[in-house]
């Protein structure tokens, strides 16, 4: 997904190495058939999300990368990756916009569930930076938070209703980074594993 999200910006000039990059998600494509997602009739209705931004990281534009996914108990069921839209001054703003995103997707699935009358325990959101998850969490506006107050008001609306609980997690275990960075190949694979990614051609 990453990869397709940076070649896509591409498609209206692409050279030589883009060329080479599209074959080798083709390449990785035909050579796993079998990879989707397991989706687990025993699952819980909680809600999970892990929310993750890589600051930065377009050296043309110097725009970061959002990238989330919402798990309902094992199941991956919605996730997105996308260059963000304006250009962010640390990796706590780059962080911190990746999580208002995220509770906008959080929120859009909550009512769904609701039209469905299933009711859902507060939504656990997961992030790796500290100081996006204070800013969420203080109602107090400052120097370096004024120019991001109305996201900051998205967060807070929900964290103060109780439906979204937020999270630290090392960024070791942070599952959102296959969505926002480039992984070697043994990364790559254990947090596919992790995303309940099964190959239905593996031996048993």
């Amino acid at each position: 997904m990453y990869s397709v999200n940076i070649l896509s910006q591409f498609m209206h000039a692409p050279r030589k190495p883009h060329w080479d990059a599209a074959f080798r998600v083709v390449r990785y494509l035909k050579n796993n058939p079998g990879l989707g997602l397991l989706f687990s009739s025993s699952s819980s209705l909680q809600l999970r999300d892990y929310c993750d931004a890589n600051w930065a990281n377009y050296p043309m534009t110097r725009r970061s990368t959002s990238g989330y996914y919402v798990f309902l108990g094992d199941s991956l069921i919605s996730w997105k990756t996308r260059k963000q839209k304006t250009v962010s001054r640390s990796s706590a703003e780059a962080e911190y916009r990746s999580i208002v995103v995220a509770t906008c997707e959080l929120t859009w699935v909550r009512c769904l569930f609701k039209d469905l009358q299933v009711r859902l325990k507060p939504i656990t959101l997961s992030c790796d930076n500290q100081v996006a998850l204070h800013i969420a969490a203080n109602p107090v506006y400052h120097e370096r938070t004024k120019h991001i107050e109305i996201d900051c008001y998205v967060v807070r609306e929900k964290i103060k209703a109780g439906q979204i609980v937020t999270q630290f997690i090392p960024s070791h275990l942070q599952l959102a980074d296959i969505f926002t960075k480039a992984l070697g190949g043994d990364n790559f694979k254990k947090l596919t594993s992790k995303l309940n990614i099964l190959n239905i051609y593996a031996p048993t």
